[in-house]
């Protein structure tokens, strides 16, 4: 029989050695490289002290820590990597319209971009489709069941594209395409006005509009400002659609965005109100976000690539770059900029952006169609970000190197992805509670 008291001393300092771990790695990214002020910090922590989901939201450079320090026998070759989304979790998919002006669902996220294994993305949305489960109260069988439907889906999805049943160049998840809730909220949302979203954050003043000051949007600085308007016209000869005249790319207001997500705390972010005119769209202003972005976290732990690199130095580029390549029909907006030695990426703020909300979602059943779109899209995303079209930087095709490391055996894959997914949940809740504590002692949340 074991000593009780040697367990508890084990367990004792593998806990404490792994909260100082924690701490470590939170000391090093958020203090060093993102150099956050207390402020911020405390800002950060108290998003992430919501819950374990919020907690691992925030602390990608944990996962990374800890997943490329793990033997994963489905790693593709790190000769043929994958241009990656480098953040995948069950949020970062929604809704927005596209180039051609279409309502789709799709990842909406890319400031992580880069290049690695397909696996990583795979297992950070698995565990993050785990830690929604905990966090609708499903128990482990259903858990389970989820993640496989997702790997699963990814599977299929990978193999129609390598027998050319798909083609992830034209590869789109409309209304018609769609299912179950993500069908409805696309519907709802071909009935919302063009207007709606300017309306919310606008005012149309005597002689021009401009955007409302609010919690969230405040009036910049005049040396600000100034550094926007004069890093303006760079970004109008790095934007998606260069046919606009330059008319269109007035800047009529300037705000500043407060409140927006997680991991991009302590990063500026701006929305532009310019003067637009797309009457072809019925749209007249349209609001642009300006979204600064540092060097991914990926790169921090995954193999250096010289090559991209060197056609993705400037960081606004990169994910602007990796939207482009994912994305059938990119953000007509998307262009790149930089402010005072900081670099920027710039992208329509969508009057149609929308999240899918979990009270949406009935039950297991609808559950499990949403989740199994999400692994269709991400197959997508990996399969187009290559030799299939004309942005992608890989000169192969990743679904061919994709499916060579999955195996033969689906069932396999999906059981191991599922079961390595559904543990590694266990252990970010143990972190959450560890980084509760911590929080709670040093920064009073």
């Amino acid at each position: 029989m074991v000593n009780q008291s040697i367990t508890e001393g084990v367990i004792r300092t593998r806990s404490k050695l792994r909260r100082e771990l924690l701490i470590s790695i939170f000391d090093e990214f958020d203090g060093s490289i993102m150099a956050l002020s207390p402020d911020r910090r405390t800002e950060k922590y108290s998003k992430m002290a919501q819950s374990a989901f919020s907690f691992y939201r925030g602390s990608a450079y944990l996962f990374y820590f800890d997943t490329t320090r793990q033997y994963f026998p489905y790693h593709s070759s790190p000769s043929r990597p994958t241009w990656i989304q480098g953040d995948l979790h069950f949020e970062n998919f929604g809704a927005f319209r596209n180039e051609d002006g279409e309502i789709v669902y799709d990842v909406n996220d890319f400031d992580e971009g880069y290049v690695g294994s397909y696996l990583y993305d795979l297992l950070r949305m698995a565990v993050s489709i785990a830690l929604v489960g905990r966090q609708l109260g499903l128990g482990q069988t259903d858990q389970l069941k989820l993640i496989r439907s997702y790997a699963e889906a990814y599977y299929r999805q990978i193999h129609r594209f390598c027998d050319s049943k798909d083609n992830p160049g034209n590869f789109v998840l409309d209304e018609d395409m769609a299912k179950g809730p993500i069908k409805k909220l696309l519907r709802k949302l071909e009935k919302r006005r063009q207007s709606h979203f300017l309306e919310k954050v606008t005012a149309q003043m005597q002689t021009s509009r401009v955007f409302l000051e609010t919690s969230e949007l405040l009036i910049p600085g005049a040396a600000e400002q100034a550094q926007l308007e004069l890093a303006w016209s760079f970004y109008t000869q790095t934007v998606v659609t260069r046919s606009l005249n330059e008319e269109h790319f007035r800047i009529k207001d300037i705000a500043v965005k407060r409140g927006s997500g997680t991991a991009s705390i302590g990063l500026d972010r701006y929305y532009i109100l310019i003067e637009g005119g797309m009457e072809q769209a019925g749209t007249d202003d349209t609001v642009l976000e300006v979204k600064e972005v540092r060097v991914p976290v990926p790169a921090y732990f995954l193999p250096y690539s010289d090559s991209f690199w060197q056609s993705f130095a400037h960081q606004g580029k990169r994910v602007s770059a990796t939207q482009q390549a994912m994305h059938h029909q990119a953000d007509p907006y998307l262009g790149f900029l930089t402010v005072d030695g900081r670099e920027f990426y710039v992208r329509e703020r969508s009057p149609y952006k929308k999240s899918l909300k979990l009270e949406n979602i009935a039950d297991m059943d609808e559950l499990t169609v949403v989740i199994q779109q999400m692994g269709s899209l991400t197959a997508k995303m990996h399969a187009r970000a290559d030799a299939d079209v004309d942005k992608g930087i890989l000169d192969y095709h990743s679904e061919q190197e994709i499916a060579k490391a999955m195996g033969p055996d689906s069932d396999a894959f999906a059981r191991y992805i599922a079961e390595w997914a559904y543990g590694y949940a266990g252990q970010v809740e143990k972190d959450y509670a560890m980084f509760a504590d911590w929080v709670s002692e040093q920064y009073g949340i």
